[in-house]
């Protein structure tokens, strides 16, 4: 008789006890990769300074960076960045938000690429950005009737965002920019 190793699934519950950085996807713990990359770290920054003073004059919307979204009692996840468009109810995010991007690092990739973009189209995150730092490029996704359909890739161009309460221009060129002008 074969013997099937027995698959352990968590909750949130258990994943509150962690130490460490930990994503958790439908019951498997996932290990965050070691701190950012000073690339990834740039880039993340670079749409975070943007989409916060795009939202500067929106009363509903709010940029957030690096923040626990607990999608339900067997899924955490945490974004690069994101917004939201709702007052939370507690300390952690426990709905869907509007806009999400992911910058993308080498050991993340199929995570981000696939595990992720499943888990948000499910969710119904109406908006999934996957930033490329290396090739200088963004991948932008729109939920449409359930199903994430590609709305381009983005380089120096520029996108507008419509969320739930509001819309905004995004310029990509500004997250390839260094400071003192340095591509």
């Amino acid at each position: 008789m074969s013997m099937q190793p027995a698959v352990e699934a968590y909750t949130v519950q258990d994943y509150l006890q962690w130490e460490g950085d930990w994503e958790l996807i439908h019951g498997q713990p996932v290990a965050m990769v070691p701190s950012p990359s000073f690339d990834h770290q740039q880039v993340s920054a670079a749409v975070f300074r943007q989409l916060d003073e795009s939202l500067d004059d929106c009363p509903y919307c709010q940029a957030v960076f690096e923040i626990d979204v607990e999608f339900a009692q067997d899924t955490v996840v945490r974004p690069d960045v994101l917004v939201i468009c709702y007052q939370p109810e507690s300390e952690r995010l426990t709905r869907a938000p509007d806009l999400i991007f992911e910058v993308i690092s080498p050991k993340t990739t199929r995570r981000d690429e696939v595990v992720k973009f499943e888990l948000y189209r499910t969710e119904g995150v109406p908006h999934y950005v996957l930033v490329y730092p290396e090739a200088k490029k963004a991948k932008v996704w729109r939920l449409v009737e359930g199903e994430y359909r590609k709305v381009g890739d983005f380089h120096d161009e520029t996108h507008c965002f419509k969320l739930s309460k509001c819309a905004f221009d995004f310029d990509f060129s500004r997250l390839w920019k260094r400071k003192g002008g340095q591509p």
